[in-house]
């Protein structure tokens, strides 16, 4: 299996500093990074770590969920996927990832709202993505729609 790179070019100190994350694997994108934008209710442009964890893990769920369908018999037609990965103090100082929530809309023919659940908690314990944040805690909220 193939790694995959991303590389950062940061300047400055942490609160007068900035950078810029680079998806060196794909040569797809260059983001802007800054901790005071990090720890902005409102981004204004610039992404963060968490953000970029989000992204990551939405399609790694996603594609881990369509997966787990077609094994248990169904077909997924579509599903939307929103990772929300919060930052907050750590007890130990400094700060932590606390909570990652999952949700997940799906449209499936072939599963009834039972199998459509238990294939969507079976991805969330079997996303590789899930697998690599066991130290925050992850929640699920899964809906099937007709």
């Amino acid at each position: 299996m193939p790694t995959r790179i991303a590389r950062t070019a940061w300047n400055g100190g942490l609160q007068d500093g900035s950078g810029q994350v680079e998806l060196s694997s794909s040569h797809l994108a260059t983001f802007d990074v800054s901790f005071p934008a990090r720890s902005a209710d409102d981004a204004g442009g610039v992404t963060s770590p968490e953000e970029l964890i989000a992204a990551a893990h939405s399609a790694c769920y996603a594609m881990q969920l369509s997966a787990l369908i077609a094994e248990a018999g169904g077909t997924p037609q579509s599903l939307e996927v929103t990772a929300e990965v919060s930052l907050g103090p750590d007890p130990a100082g400094g700060f932590r990832i606390p909570g990652i929530a999952l949700r997940v809309v799906g449209e499936v023919d072939g599963l009834d709202e039972a199998g459509f659940r238990e294939a969507a908690d079976a991805a969330k314990a079997s996303c590789p993505v899930s697998k690599a944040l066991t130290g925050t805690t992850i929640t699920l909220d899964a809906r099937l729609e007709s």
